[in-house]
Parts: C-alpha cells; structure tokens; sequence
C-alpha cells in the first residue's frame, strides 16, 4: 500500500539524505576528537561552499544512478543483482567520475567495476571470496540504502531484501547487513518515529547472531547507560567497534554505530540527529546522510528547519555518465522515487509531473529570482497554496516601474568551475536546447494592473545573450499559459531559462506573481561547430565522456584511445530525431556518430569500418553489425556520417568528396529514446569537426 501523503514524505526522505551530506562532507573523515578540538559544537552547514553550487558527492550522485537502473528494470520486486550490476556498466564513466575511485583491491566500488567490465558476474565481482572481506566489507553497502527504503515504504523486509540485492555488487558480509538496516529503517519511518522502534526495525533485517547486530545492540545499552552523555557512548563505541577493530580504508560497522548513536540521541529531532551525526566523525557526509534520510522520512518536511532548507534551494548536482542528469532538482529526485514506489507496489504512477514545480510541502524548486534594469526588485519568494492547492512559487514584488524588469529562473547547465568542488569529475549537458519548446503557467493578483506583461527566454552562455519570446499581456486574477519555440541556434549552450516580467505603465508598489510550473520539451534542433566549446572534466563543454582521450585541437573535437572512445551529449528523453557528424577519420579502424544513446551499454552507432564499409551496430549490452554497405573511405578525408530515427525506423547516410552511400534498417525491439554521441573504436584517433541535430 501507498501511505497517505507519500509523495511528500519521499520528497522530505530525499531532501534529508541531501541536507545530511551537505552538512558533513567538510569533515569527511575527521576523527571526533579533531573536530571537538578545532571546531567544537556544530551547529549549521560549514562555510565551504563560498556561494557556489555544492560540489557533487557520491552518496547522492549513485543513489540516482541506482533509482534509474531501477527504472530501466521496470521497478519490479524480482531485481537481480546481475541486472544491477549491468546498468553500473551502463551508468558509469570507465573508471572516472561518479565513484571514489580508490584503486583496484581499496575501493570497493573501484574494484567491482573493474570486475564486472572483466566479465566477472555478480554477486562474485563484490564478493569476500573474491577480493577479501577488509575490501568488501566497506561501508558503501548502506551509503545508497535510502532509496530502497523510500521506494517500499512501510515493507522493511521488501526494502531490505532489495537494498541487499543492490549491495552485492560490490559488497558482502557486514556491509550486506548495513544495506538491510538502513534501507529497512527509512521504510519503517513512514509509519514510526520513535528512534527505538526504528532501530529495532531495522534490527528486526539484520543477522541476529552478527557483529554488525551486536554493534546496534552495544549502542542501545550504551545510551541506556549514558541517557544525556552522546560523548561517553560514541567513547564505547570506539573502544569497541572502533577502526582499529576493523581494518581499512572506510569499515562500516563503526560508521553504522554512528547512526545509531545520532538516531538515539536525537531523540526524534531532526537538527539534533544531523549535528551529533557530524560531531562523531568517521565519514561524516556518509552517515548524516543517512540520519537524514531516516528522520526526513520520520518527521516530514515541517520537522526539517526551513535554515537547513534555504540554502540548498532544492539543487542537487551529480556526477554521471548522462550529463543532463547531473543538474536537476531535489524534487525530481523524489519524483522519481516516488513514481518507481508506486510502480513497486502496482500502483499507477500517473504523469510524470513538470520539470520544474514546488508541488511538496517546502519545495523551493530551484528557482532564483532577480531584479534587472532600474525599478522594482523581489524581496522574496516562497512556495504557496493560497491560489493553487498544489502549490506554487509565490514572488513578493516591490516597487516594479517602467523601468525594471524581474527575472523568475532556474539554471538549465552549469560549468564546473561553478561548484565548490570536483572531485567527482561532474560535467554537464544543458537540459534545454534550441528548438524546443518552454512553457509555464503564471498567475497575478486580481489587484495587479494591466499594464504588466511577462514572456519566457533562455540565456546562452557561449554568446552572454539571451533569446526572448515576445511579452503577453497578463490577464490579472486569471491563471495563463505562455510558451517559446527556442529557435535553431548554432555554437550555444543554454545555461538558463525562465521568465521576465516588465510593467510598462505605473509603478506597482506591491505585488506578487505566482508560478505554477516550468517545463520544456520538444525535438532539438542545433547544429555545433566546437567553436564555443572549451576543456573541461576529460573532455569538453557540454559533454561527458565514457572512456578515451578526448580534446579540442586544430579547431575539432579529437577522440582517441586504445579500445572503445566514446562521448555524449543531449537529452536522454530525445526520441526521434536526426544527427549528423563531420568527421575526419586519422587513424584506425573505426569511426562513429552515435544515436538514442541511453548509456555505455545502450545505443546505435554509425561507422566508417576497416573492411571499407558503413555499418550500423546496435548496443544492447554487446555490440552487433546489424546492416552494412560498401563504401571506399580513407584516412584525412572528410565524411558526413547521418542518422534519422523515426520509431523503429533508422535512415543511415554518408557523404564524402568522391560519393555517398546510405540504406534503411528497421529494428524489432527498437531503442526508442536517448542522447547523441561520437565515438572512435579500436584504437582509432578521429578529428570530428562539426554537429547537427534536428
């Protein structure tokens, strides 16, 4: 059964786990002796982030990667571990970005990757037998268990038994238990709050007779001995449990102690459950990240502080392979936990809901607004139900002459140099592009005049301009729809969109304009000449890339690498559509534009191949020649490669100097979404110099 209110209770679960990782990533790995003697008591987020976006991490960076390939298997309760291992090798930069990449035999994530991509199975790719139980025995096995917990709320047997399932990819033993205990508990808060009963939920998925159990149960005396003293258990834990019990990098034993001790003395409260989580040290974004999560889930929204909540603003960013997912919202997070919840339990899901709204209890959405030109500024902005029961994002205008405009928006792309840091290697595809449409629903109070006017726009970062649909009268008391077809643009990168706002009659001295939602949708249509582009992550702006050496040179983008170089870019969502690269094959075999990319493991290709052909491969876990055609290509020419998808149906064309060759191929169990890419197979270098799409 789906619980009352459970969109909203996922949204707070999910906006926990955030705040908590926010909050301890700082002190990642700090010892609580060294941070009671340098900083002392916590009380708020660190000033790290020198106003910047909050550098990814990746408590939260996999935790979505794991709900998508939760989504690609069709959130059934029959998940295997090999499936989820598949989309690891589907999700993940080879050995880059997303993970901390430790080393072979460190990391234990790192070393199942390696694994997997030998052809190793799971579970034995993360197994103790295979790679010791110091290695496998790491803590990430109950970093990413809130989202199994979210997904079947009030079922902790159900939300243990998946978050194992996905454990065992790279773990076993102890930390198969952490995945069980804290996906179980997250669960259990849709029902309970009481910290004890949520420890003995998760207690209740654990082995019995383990010392990962026997650790929880040790905390529980402890804090029955020590009732007001969070210090003097975290000592026995310590002297019990401690890091020098359990050897290596980060052991999760005495890190799930830390949990419990936080949940215990938290006594219920958010705040103070986060602020002894991060006191206590260890992997501090780790652990209060899961405190997070637990007590979101326990006390709604209204228990988390709005002081937790602003700075945040609902942004989260990520570190994967599809790089128009590295910038999104809390909310669509949730949202998509949710949706994967209720596929979970058989429930219709329902529409996917607009990419940009405010539709649970304290979402902010993302959105910033700002005053340009001369009168009138907002002086602030906040999610209402006063118009629209669902909620909306209310701006309390000042003072709006003639003169000024104010600008509603959201970003759409960002570039790393914007974060507070990278070690994750982030980079980014824009969620918008020319050609689509943006759409929005606006409202004013019926007291505004009539002289305001409002139109959406998108700025282009390559070029510092924006592009503006013309203004529309706003009808006030009236909800109204406006929407902009971006036009064919070429060398841009849209970086943000939203809406202005003019008054071209009188002051308005008071006032407020309510938005509703934001979203954009639509085939692209662009064309790329690299002109703009710049280094950037391994490769370049607006790309992300899988493996390869990847770089602009002599005015191209240039890929090579010793076996399969490939980079993205676009939405995943694109479905039909046509793109075509011109490209310079320089050395080796094979030379590629890529279309409905959903990953590493999911695509089309279209190569010039060393048997002098244009072949069209299909990606679906291996690579296949699915059609090929005689065509006499050489090294330094210039090709036009093109592909049109249209349904199951892929129109494949190549146009050089000397003549052009092409053919039709339709696919029974089409890829019928995705990105674009480039790609040089085999130890190939090519020079690509030009893209269009559309």
């Amino acid at each position: 059964m789906i619980p009352a209110g459970y969109d909203d209770r996922v949204y707070a679960g999910w906006l926990g786990k955030c705040i908590g990782v926010r909050f301890g990533a700082p002190l990642e790995n700090w010892t609580e002796a060294q941070i009671r003697s340098h900083i002392g008591e916590l009380e708020f987020y660190l000033s790290e982030d020198d106003g910047r976006f909050f550098k990814p991490d990746d408590d939260t960076a996999f935790s979505m990667i794991l709900a998508s390939i939760f989504e690609d298997c069709g959130a059934s309760a029959q998940v295997t571990t090999q499936q989820i291992a598949e989309g690891w090798l589907n999700y993940l930069g080879d050995q880059h970005g997303t993970l901390w990449w430790g080393g072979y035999g460190v990391a234990a994530m790192h070393t199942a990757y390696v694994n997997l991509a030998a052809g190793i199975p799971a579970p034995l790719a993360g197994s103790a037998a295979l790679n010791g139980r110091i290695v496998a025995e790491e803590i990430g096995g109950q970093i990413f268990a809130d989202i199994w917990g979210l997904m079947a709320p009030g079922r902790p047997d159900l939300a243990a038994d998946l978050s194992e399932r996905a454990a065992r990819v790279a773990w076993d033993g102890n930390a198969l238990q952490g995945a069980r205990f804290v996906a179980a508990m997250v669960s259990a808060a849709f029902g309970v709050r009481e910290p004890t009963a949520l420890i003995a939920a998760g207690l209740a998925q654990v082995d019995r007779d383990g010392d990962y159990a026997a650790m929880v149960r040790a905390m529980i005396d402890a804090h029955r001995l020590y009732p007001d003293d969070w210090r003097a258990a975290f000592a026995v834990l310590a002297a019990e449990f401690g890091y020098d019990r359990y050897p290596g990098t980060v052991p999760i034993v005495p890190n799930a102690g830390v949990i419990v001790l936080a949940l215990l003395y938290g006594a219920g409260d958010f705040t103070q459950a986060l602020r002894i989580a991060a006191m206590a040290g260890w992997d501090t974004d780790c652990n209060v990240g899961n405190v997070g999560a637990v007590m979101g889930v326990a006390v709604g929204v209204g228990g988390i502080d709005p002081a937790w909540r602003r700075p945040v603003n609902d942004i989260l960013v990520n570190a994967g392979l599809i790089g128009g997912r590295n910038l999104m919202t809390i909310l669509q997070g949730a949202d998509l936990l949710a949706r994967l919840g209720r596929g979970l339990a058989g429930v219709e899901a329902g529409p996917k809901p607009p990419r940009r709204h405010v539709r649970h209890d304290g979402a902010m959405g993302g959105f910033q607004a700002r005053a340009t030109g001369g009168l009138g500024r907002p002086i602030e902005w906040r999610r209402s139900t006063e118009i629209d029961p669902a909620g909306a994002l209310a701006v309390v205008i000042r003072k709006l002459g003639s003169t000024g405009e104010i600008r509603l928006s959201t970003r759409s792309h960002i570039r790393p140099a914007e974060l507070s840091g990278n070690f994750y290697g982030a980079s980014f595809s824009p969620q918008v592009h020319p050609g689509q449409r943006v759409t929005a629903r606006l409202w004013v109070p019926p007291d505004a005049p009539s002289s305001l006017r409002a139109g959406l726009y998108v700025r282009d970062d390559n070029h510092d301009r924006c592009h503006q649909a013309e203004t529309t009268p706003l009808r006030p008391g009236e909800w109204q729809d406006l929407a902009f077809d971006i036009p064919p643009l070429a060398d841009a990168c849209l970086s943000e969109v939203g809406i202005v706002l003019r008054n071209l009659g009188g002051t308005w001295e008071a006032g407020s304009l309510h938005l509703a939602w934001l979203d954009w949708g639509g085939a692209p249509r662009f064309s790329t000449s690299f002109a703009r582009e710049r280094p950037q992550t391994g490769g370049i702006s607006q790309w992300t890339w899988l493996r390869g050496f990847w770089r602009l040179e002599d005015g191209g983008y240039h890929a090579s690498g010793a076996a399969r170089s490939e980079s993205y870019t676009g939405d995943v969502e694109w479905r039909d559509y046509a793109v075509a690269a011109t490209m310079v094959p320089l050395v080796g075999p094979a030379h590629a534009v890529l279309t409905r990319v959903q990953g590493a493991r999911r695509s089309y290709a279209l190569a010039l191949t060393g048997d002098g052909c244009l072949t069209l491969f299909r990606t679906e876990g291996g690579t296949r020649p699915v059609r090929s055609v005689p065509f006499a290509w050489s090294h330094g020419r210039s090709y036009r490669l093109s592909v049109a998808a249209s349904g199951a149906a892929l129109r494949c064309q190549v146009a050089g100097a000397k003549g052009s060759a092409g053919f039709e191929w339709t696919d029974e169990r089409p890829i019928r979404h995705g990105q674009i890419g480039l790609a040089s197979w085999g130890g190939a270098h090519t020079r690509f110099t030009a893209l269009e799409v559309g």
